[in-house]
């Protein structure tokens, strides 16, 4: 059903106007995922509270004070950070973003932290067709997975895996076009469709 125009998302706690992104407060949220250290270990977490420059993690085997960590949230996507202290059960990082990178992240903590409330739904770009077959999915290492499309739009598709599925945030290639990994659960996954300046970046 469409939100009345009077309606609009409560701003993130804490947040000033998008010239200045430095002062969020974080909030309870809680987002599961997982963390690899540059010695490439793979570890679950679950954020206490996060906000768009950081977050506190509770995980059963935090990495040492200053190590950096590659976190992939289930609803952020790819974040690379640097752990800054200690905490009872978990560890605190913050975040190395670019400007752009925190915006994205402020945005899309504004819509998780809405979205029960105000009853948002994800906003896909177009509408999406159920399809069948297989398809190759090209992941960040070069590597092939084998996957079974299951459905697609002139936004993005979603497929299932044959294989480990990529993280949310990894860059891969679907049909030669470059895409985001925007969506994992279980052996399924969903990416969007990049294009022009953003299709050429890293």
């Amino acid at each position: 059903m469409t939100q009345p125009q009077s309606i609009r998302p409560a701003p993130f706690p804490g947040a000033s106007p998008r010239r200045d992104r430095r002062s969020y407060k974080r909030v309870d949220l809680r987002l599961t995922g997982r963390f690899l250290t540059d010695e490439q270990d793979d570890n679950e977490l679950l954020t206490a509270n996060v906000s768009c420059d950081g977050a506190l993690i509770l995980s059963s085997t935090p990495p040492d004070s200053g190590k950096q960590v590659v976190c992939y949230f289930d609803e952020l996507g790819r974040v690379v950070g640097d752990v800054v202290r200690m905490a009872p059960g978990g560890f605190a990082v913050r975040f190395q973003t670019s400007t752009l990178k925190r915006d994205k992240l402020a945005d899309r903590l504004t819509w998780l932290v809405n979205k029960d409330t105000l009853g948002l739904r994800e906003d896909r770009g177009s509408p999406r067709f159920s399809a069948t077959g297989q398809a190759v999915v090209v992941m960040p290492d070069g590597s092939n997975l084998q996957c079974r499309l299951t459905d697609i739009s002139l936004t993005g598709a979603a497929f299932e895996a044959l294989g480990t599925p990529p993280y949310v945030g990894d860059r891969v290639y679907t049909n030669n076009m470059r895409a985001e990994v925007v969506r994992v659960g279980g052996k399924k996954f969903a990416v969007r469709y990049l294009r022009g300046a953003e299709a050429a970046e890293g």
